[in-house]
């Protein structure tokens, strides 16, 4: 496959002179972003854009508009025949700009050079608010993940306060939430058939305000309690997510209905998952897979992680309580089509600086392709969370034979040296038995596979922490699968001949986790002789079990209460516990492993 060399036309226009170079005068969508513009079916702007180009839409991307001067660049386009549109980004906007100790990030990856300020804070807010005074009259689309996950009142970690339905402050017309294909091409179906955005009330995962509830001959409602009461009650406001989270796992779910001020935040079920051939189609999209020309020159480091790594699925069914993939991408695994992923490849061979390495053949688990139930019917009727927590579901299957398929295949590519997993994997998927033997033995040959072919020297796995009753918290394994996989994984490393590294992740100040719980971490930790340099900090963002607890300090499926650390002193005395290793901090863990009447700890860490 040769190189091909782009022109300016080959991309979605970003400027007046663009559309002139196409022979348009006016477009029917533009669409604001605040990430730089990179034609990549990995960002979501791109995605979109390309899709509605697919629909015979003349299409306008306006990437990171300057929103602090005289606003020209949300003039420049004029006005669209059909609709504005607006995606904060691949992030919420306040996760890239904000640590978890809430201070200012000096880089954004989603931008070139990697340089900050480039979009505001509450990114869609911003530019709504910009969009519905220069042209009230125009109808508004927000989406992506920053609108997706604030569509019901929801806890703001970096204002400390409860927020409404981002439909309240942007004014937007119509939201789009979760992964955005079948409800724009319905959205845009309904447009051609002369319905206003006020008629369109029956699209599925959309979200709009009204006065009125609207009628529907097959969805049920479901009240949520108001915001009004939210602010008061936080029991109550917790008592929400529950609902929120089973019917966004469901594939018959309820319409949910929520009060704020004298109006309906009313949230349509969510389309059924993708078939693997829409998917496919979505990739399929002619990308060129590079950004945009007009950042020549220039490094976009998010880029630079992805251009040459596949994702080959979506969704995650780990349902672990402080990710958003699964409230995002949906709880059900879609997988790409053999083909097409191996088509993607050869593109990325084609690529003037490609070495023949692939960073990652992954996904947001990089060992979920191709997974689902055995039994769909019995999937149909299931809310639960999770398929693996507490233990992998009976109806699972786990059969990890498509996937190392897919590995060997790739592999056995032209102009493939090597390719890497760089996406999480799920080692506790692997660890258990399925009373099958095949699927047994697709377990082991992953991990092997995977082991001897697919590191590159250092392989990232997340057992999160220690502590069973945290981990019961955040719907992840107990931490005894982690001691397992490492014993496998340094058999094979011997009888392979490498000498590899586990880098295992671990968070701290979760809900439900004390001090006394990072202290047993790291005492367990060192006697696996780990000394831990990556480590995070609970961030809570909105639409995860582990904020709903951080926020209202109750569970929302029990309403019990639950201990969270939240000061910044109390963060500082669990993370300590890290670097136990480290002298700065050696006096202050003795006095509190003194305190806590835990010698036995203090032996562990500090007695050789």
């Amino acid at each position: 496959m040769q190189t091909k060399i782009y022109q300016l036309t080959d991309f979605l226009p970003t400027t007046k002179k663009e559309l002139e170079l196409r022979g348009w005068n006016e477009v029917d969508v533009i669409l604001f972003s605040g990430d730089a513009y990179i034609d990549h079916p990995a960002f979501g702007a791109a995605v979109i854009g390309r899709l509605l180009e697919a629909q015979g839409l003349q299409v306008a991307i306006v990437p990171q508009p300057n929103w602090r001067d005289d606003l020209r660049d949300f003039k420049k386009m004029g006005r669209p025949r059909m609709f504005f549109a607006i995606s904060a980004g691949n992030m919420d906007s306040m996760v890239n700009h904000y640590t978890a100790n809430k201070r200012l990030r000096s880089d954004d990856a989603y931008t070139p050079d990697g340089k900050s300020g480039m979009r505001p804070d509450y990114c869609t807010i911003t530019y709504a608010t910009i969009i519905k005074k220069l042209y009230p009259e125009v109808p508004l689309v927000i989406g992506g993940i920053e609108a997706s996950l604030r569509r019901y009142t929801h806890y703001d970690y970096w204002s400390d306060k409860l927020m409404p339905s981002i439909l309240v402050d942007s004014k937007a017309d119509l939201l789009i939430y979760g992964m955005g294909e079948k409800p724009i091409v319905e959205l845009i179906k309904q447009i051609r058939e002369g319905k206003t955005f006020k008629e369109m009330t029956n699209i599925p995962q959309t979200s709009f305000l009204s006065k009125e509830i609207p009628a529907h001959p097959k969805w049920k409602n479901l009240e949520l309690v108001s915001h009004e009461v939210c602010l008061k009650d936080k029991k109550l406001y917790a008592s929400n997510f529950k609902h929120i989270e089973k019917e966004s796992n469901k594939y018959e779910a309820n319409r949910l209905l929520q009060k704020t001020g004298n109006r309906w935040v009313i949230v349509n079920p969510p389309y059924e998952p993708l078939k693997e051939a829409e998917l496919d189609a979505s990739y399929d999209l002619p990308y060129t897979r590079v950004p945009h020309p007009k950042y020549k020159g220039k490094t976009i480091p998010a880029y630079e992680m992805i251009k040459f790594s596949v994702n080959m699925h979506r969704g995650c069914f780990g349902g672990c309580s402080f990710c958003t993939i699964s409230a995002h991408q949906g709880k059900h695994i879609v997988s790409r089509s053999k083909e097409s992923i191996l088509n993607e490849v050869k593109k990325i061979t084609a690529m003037p600086d490609f070495k023949g390495y692939l960073s990652d053949l992954g996904g947001p688990s990089a060992n979920m392709y191709k997974m689902k139930g055995k039994n769909l019917y019995i999937c149909r009727q299931c809310q639960k969370p999770s398929c693996i927590f507490p233990k992998p579901c009976f109806n699972l299957n786990t059969d990890h034979t498509p996937l190392l398929d897919i590995y060997r295949s790739v592999d056995q590519l032209p102009g493939i040296k090597k390719s890497f997993i760089g996406s999480g994997v799920r080692y506790d998927i692997l660890l258990t038995d399925p009373k099958n033997v095949e699927v047994n033995k697709s377990h082991e040959e992953y991990i092997r596979e995977l082991i001897t072919n697919h590191v590159s020297g250092r392989l990232k796995i997340a057992p999160e922490h220690t502590s069973d009753a945290v981990l019961n918290l955040m719907r992840k394994p107990s931490f005894a699968y982690f001691g397992e996989f490492k014993k496998k994984f340094e058999r094979i490393n011997r009888e392979a001949g490498l000498n590899q590294q586990l880098i295992p992740y671990f968070i701290s100040s979760h809900p439900g986790c004390h001090n006394e719980d990072m202290a047993e971490l790291a005492a367990l930790t060192k006697s696996f002789d780990f000394k831990l340099e990556q480590v995070q900090d609970f961030t809570p963002t909105p639409m995860t079990l582990a904020t709903e607890i951080y926020y209202s300090g109750y569970h929302p499926y029990t309403l019990e209460p639950i201990f969270t650390a939240k000061s910044k002193d109390e963060k500082l005395e669990q993370r300590k516990f890290f670097f136990w290793y480290k002298g700065e901090y050696k006096n202050q863990i003795i006095k509190d492993l003194n305190r806590m009447k835990r010698p036995d700890l203090l032996k562990k860490l500090f007695q050789k």
